[in-house]
């Protein structure tokens, strides 16, 4: 009988060699045609997926008072709308210029903003949050349960109001802050800074559909909330 040859032993012994299949230019062809359609798909699906809309019925409303003016002009015509409800409006520290303002938060900005629209200030209530280094969505949910809970107890439902694609990561934040004593949901105000449908065409709307959509994978993946 005859002796069967050794394989050479590769790299001391650590490698051996093996068959493997590879796309010839014609699959490479399809490959890249399947990753152009994916990749497309991608842009023009992921301002709908972060702008999530879906607000509940009756739920208590809330308004992020950092928002654009466009955004506070949502809330007061949903406030309008609603006979004798309240407006809660959130927000932490001014980020720039707050020493020359006799506003301190967005959250007293945004209810002077209001005002100023022709909101009664009986109907609206500021709820600043401390100064924190990062989750100040968070900070904002868990000082607006804090009030809630020593003015009257906490409300069944929210509607949280907030410009475009930050509404996904403020559901899901406000979720961790609330749930499961209240329910969250969300009113997306489409963003005016550009063309959502287009978004991947101007600086403002690459800069903030990418950020957040970031923002919402952090949130997602490696948020937890502090221990109380």
């Amino acid at each position: 009988m005859g002796t069967v040859a050794k394989k050479p032993r590769l790299g001391w012994g650590l490698l051996t060699r093996r068959l493997c299949l590879c796309p010839t230019w014609r699959g490479w062809l399809v490959l890249l045609a399947l990753g152009a359609m994916l990749g497309v798909g991608a842009v023009r699906g992921v301002y709908p997926f972060l702008a999530v809309n879906a607000p509940l019925p009756g739920g208590t409303l809330v308004v992020e008072g950092w928002g654009p003016d466009y955004v506070l002009a949502r809330a007061r015509a949903e406030l309008e709308r609603r006979h004798g409800d309240k407006l809660f409006v959130t927000g932490g520290p001014l980020e720039k210029g707050a020493p020359l303002s006799e506003y301190k938060t967005f959250a007293e900005m945004g209810v002077a903003t209001l005002a100023a629209m022709g909101l009664s200030t009986n109907r609206l209530q500021a709820m600043p949050a401390p100064p924190v280094r990062h989750d100040r969505t968070y900070a904002s949910a868990v000082a607006l349960k804090t009030w809630w809970r020593g003015h009257g107890g906490l409300p069944a439902e929210v509607n949280i109001i907030t410009v475009g694609p930050h509404a996904r990561r403020t559901r899901l934040l406000f979720e961790k802050a609330l749930s499961p004593e209240i329910r969250v949901g969300i009113m997306a105000v489409e963003s005016q800074d550009y063309d959502p449908q287009r978004w991947w065409t101007t600086s403002p709307g690459v800069r903030t559909v990418i950020g957040e959509a970031i923002a919402y994978a952090y949130a997602r993946i490696f948020f937890r909330a502090p221990a109380a």
